[in-house]
């Protein structure tokens, strides 16, 4: 399955959002992690967001055994 980003054209009907064509339990999950994430930068009041985004995006990266770009 090929991932598809928020194209915020959200729509709340029916067992997929017409937006992004993503189901409504892989959006709710995702958002949870989204929020846990930016609640981790927040709680450590990183000042170089990039980087901390650039770092969590390697890193799932790595965990899946893809290279790095």
């Amino acid at each position: 399955m090929k991932f598809s980003p928020c194209t915020d054209n959200c729509t709340h009907q029916d067992t997929h959002c017409d937006g992004c064509g993503r189901k409504r339990d892989e959006i709710a999950s995702m958002k949870k992690h989204v929020v846990g994430l930016v609640k981790l930068a927040k709680e450590m009041e990183y000042e170089n967001i990039e980087e901390y985004a650039d770092a969590v995006a390697a890193s799932i990266k790595k965990k899946l055994g893809l290279k790095k770009q």
